[in-house]
Formats: structure tokens, sequence, C-alpha cells
């Protein structure tokens, strides 16, 4: 796996330790919290290559997030439907994999002691599929679901995987 660089608004060129550092951060300046870690991927098919978006995003119900995004650019048109969906899960699960079983001991201690004040955490993967009797994906979601199921994520199909349908998705044009 090559060395991923994350970026926002504020920040380039930050390493998933430096991404770590900063959604720890955040969950400690305010540790009685509900607390989602959510992962997503978008895709968007250019004349000469294939531009993916992963977000990383942590959301204080009501009170906020911290987000950020990595590239991946594949140097063709990917134009088969089932071949981008699943290359989108591909790397939502491969930057899944970067949250250790260390890591994400580390966020749960953050909120742990204030469990009986309400504070909660959870992780999320948003895949950019739907299940919608319109939906061109919707053949996919039991495929695409089991595989995030099977990374520790709880799966979110659209409407409720906005990381995938609209933060990583400004980031694909």
């Amino acid at each position: 796996m090559t060395l991923r660089q994350f970026y926002n608004l504020q920040q380039k060129d930050m390493t998933f330790e430096q991404v770590f550092l900063q959604i720890k951060a955040f969950m400690e300046q305010q540790p009685i919290g509900h607390y989602k870690l959510m992962l997503g991927t978008d895709s968007q098919v250019h004349p000469r290559q294939t531009r993916f978006i992963t977000g990383v995003v942590i959301q204080r119900l009501g009170q906020g997030v911290w987000a950020c995004a990595t590239k991946t650019i594949v140097q063709r048109k990917m134009n088969h439907l089932h071949e981008r969906i699943s290359f989108e899960t591909s790397l939502t699960e491969e930057i899944a994999t970067l949250f250790t079983e260390n890591h994400k001991n580390e966020l749960i201690h953050i909120i742990l002691p204030h469990i009986y004040d309400g504070a909660t955490f959870s992780i999320e993967g948003h895949i950019d599929i739907g299940a919608g009797q319109k939906n061109r994906t919707r053949e996919f979601v039991r495929e695409m679901t089991g595989r995030i199921e099977s990374s520790g994520l709880e799966p979110k199909i659209k409407p409720d995987s906005f990381v995938a349908s609209s933060y990583a998705n400004r980031y694909t044009k």
C-alpha cells in the first residue's frame, strides 16, 4: 500500500497518524458526545482517468465535524458501474484498515468514562449506492454492505451515506 496523503481546506499533505491525532483531539474537546467516525468513497470518470475520493469524517452529533479526504487516480476511464462501485468499496475498506485495534481503543477510551452520561461512538462505512427501485446500483447493495460489515464497519447506503454521496463527491469533479 502506498503512503496516503490526506487533506482538507485547512491542511494539506497530512499522514494518517496526523489525521488520527486530529480525530482524537476533536473528541477530547468534548468527551461527552455522540460520535460517528464515517468513511466513504465516491468516484468521477474523466476523459483520461477516474478520480476516487475517500472521505474521513468524525461527527459530534449536533455539534460539528472534522473531516479530510484522500485521492486515488486510476489512469483510465472506469465506465463499468460494478467495477467502479467495487473499487470505491475497496478504498473505503483500505482506509478502515488504517484504524487498527489500538487506534479504535484510544478513541473508545476517550468516551468510555462518560458512557453513563450518554456518550457513544460508532464507525460507519458509507457506500454511494441505493436500494431504490430506480437506482442502477441497487443490485450491488447486498454485496457491498456485506463487504463493509466484514471490515467491522456499520454499512450505510443512500440516503444515509452522505460522506460518500456528498462530502467525497464534492472533491471528485
